[in-house]
């Protein structure tokens, strides 16, 4: 018995032991995220490579709307604008489009990285693959080399289907290589946070700081000087915006991605020495001796839960809402030099109604965004097991579900209101003109009954299919704004976009307010809250 127990001894000992079969669980456990994030990364290329041209069919069409990259608000929000003085397609895609490219592989990586690192040890899961025959290391590399795999598809995905919509080779190889770095990068960030944090929403949450801190400094170093400044070579999230694809095709700023990168990981590797499994480096901070008073309530503890994820929500909603209303001088001063197709998109009411209703409508899709998130928020507590304690005393299902999705509904109100006053000052800062702020605000709230119908949707899944709330509410979501921001530009079916409760409201100031259609909304919408709560009622309460 002893011989044969040598060897597990043995193999513990090194520290990266079973490495090779935690891969392929952790491959087996993300075979349908991954899938879905590379066909993301892919549909993107592809519909933004194949959109441009459908918007401006030629180059004096294009150039009319590359002035909005060029201005400072412009670059701000999407890179140094290389190659903008004489645009073409793939200039265009990637001074405007590539920079999103970079964030979404750096989100994918932190999601990744921490998912198999510190949700794995609190969750309780990683012990029990620990009492294998498993190495101190193996988890973290196992996770760090799903995370290597992943960004290694993403560029992939991104070169091939660049190339596919007819953008140069060497162009578009670049920008996948600077996605696939970018996006390792801000792994091996996640993997130092997820050591110095007892928590993965909060080793999530630190990563996250890191990538916002990284786009503000790209943000404000290139809204100095076209081709960006010191401030951007700062910045991360600046390296591979500096290779100027399809411009000057330039590898050097890559270099500094892999050191970071390198350094990052190395890191990791040295704090996850220093602490104990289930520990953190940072110190937990003890809570208060007695709970607050409204805390001993349901109501209290739903917006305990759901505190953190509508305080991002509402900070990143409404940041982007202030952003995109400093772009409303640069839009007027272009005027009547924008292509036709683009006009579409905004609708044919005068210029600056028409983006304000698209300002309304595309908040509004982030908005419902906010919202699917945070249910799953209350999901999360069910199948933790953290609400069957709730309901163990005198609290009722539909007592507990209810306080989220009341929360969830006044949460969206708040960001609409907050979103519209934000974005209507900035649109005042940028044109002079106060005349601009009521409207603004209206259209931020005009739309907010089918926020609120969306909400009752969703508590139906929560009440009968909770498994399927999720990828449905998602796809909801996705549908809901692809009808927003393209039906009319793509002729999407009349039928296929009434699908959109958002179809079927006044978008103001451009559509004339009907309160018919408002009314009927809001009376489907405690139709479905209604049926929600009694499939709750009947269901089991799922845990594990």
């Amino acid at each position: 018995m002893s011989v044969e127990a040598a060897p597990s001894r043995a193999g513990q000992q090194h520290g990266l032991a079973g490495v090779g079969v935690l891969v392929r669980l952790f491959l087996r456990r993300d075979r349908l995220r991954l899938p879905l994030w590379m066909a993301g990364f892919g549909l993107f290329v592809l519909y933004i490579g194949t959109a441009i041209p459908a918007i401006a069919p030629n180059r004096d069409e294009l150039g009319s709307i590359a002035v909005l990259f060029t201005q400072p608000v412009g670059r701000m929000f999407t890179g140094p604008a290389y190659g903008m003085d004489y645009p073409s397609y793939e200039r265009f895609f990637a001074s405007g489009y590539a920079p999103y490219l970079f964030i979404m592989a750096a989100l994918m990586s932190i999601l990744l990285v921490v998912r198999h690192t510190r949700d794995e040890e609190q969750s309780g899961r990683s012990e029990l693959i620990r009492a294998n025959v498993v190495g101190r290391h193996t988890p973290l590399t196992a996770a760090l080399v799903i995370a290597a795999i992943s960004n290694v598809f993403a560029g992939v995905v991104v070169t091939a289907m660049s190339v596919v919509v007819g953008f140069a080779v060497h162009g578009s190889l670049i920008i996948g290589v600077g996605t696939a770095l970018t996006g390792m990068l801000f792994g091996g960030c996640a993997a130092v946070t997820a050591q110095l944090s007892e928590f993965a929403r909060t080793a999530s949450g630190l990563a996250g700081v890191a990538l916002v801190a990284s786009f503000a400094m790209r943000a404000l170093g290139d809204m100095v000087a076209v081709g960006g400044s010191g401030m951007s070579w700062s910045s991360p999230l600046g390296w591979p915006a500096q290779m100027a694809p399809y411009v000057l095709d330039r590898w050097s700023p890559l270099g500094l991605s892999a050191a970071t990168t390198l350094v990052m990981v190395t890191l990791a590797f040295v704090l996850s020495r220093r602490r104990d499994f289930g520990a953190s480096l940072l110190g937990v901070r003890p809570g208060p001796a007695s709970a607050q008073a409204f805390l001993g309530s349901v109501w209290g503890l739903a917006s305990r839960v759901q505190r953190s994820t509508f305080g991002g929500w509402t900070a990143g909603i409404v940041v982007l809402g202030v952003v995109d209303g400093a772009f409303m001088q640069a839009l007027l001063d272009a005027g009547d030099d924008m292509p036709p197709a683009f006009r579409e998109v905004l609708g044919t009411a005068e210029l600056a109604d028409g983006y304000i209703s698209f300002l309304g409508l595309f908040i509004t899709v982030l908005i419902t965004a906010f919202t699917v998130s945070a249910v799953s928020v209350a999901r999360n507590e069910e199948v933790r097991g953290r609400a069957d304690l709730v309901l163990a005393t005198p609290v009722s299902r539909t007592s507990w579900l209810g306080s989220h999705v009341v929360y969830i509904l006044f949460a969206a109100l708040v960001i609409a209101v907050g979103t519209g006053i934000g974005t209507g000052l900035s649109v005042v800062a940028s044109t002079g003109n106060w005349a601009f702020f009521g409207d603004v605000v209206v259209a931020h709230l005009a739309l907010l009954p089918a926020i609120w119908f969306m909400v009752g949707l969703w508590t139906i899944f929560m009440g009968w299919l909770p498994r399927l709330f999720s990828p449905v509410a998602w796809f909801f979501v996705a549908f809901t704004g692809f009808v927003a921001v393209f039906s009319d530009m793509l002729e999407v079916p009349e039928a296929a976009s009434m699908l959109s409760p958002v179809e079927h409201l006044a978008n103001v100031p451009e559509d004339e307010f009907s309160a018919l259609p408002l009314v009927v909304l809001l009376g489907l919408t405690a139709l479905a809250l209604t049926t929600g709560f009694a499939g709750m009622k009947r269901r089991e309460i799922a845990t594990g």
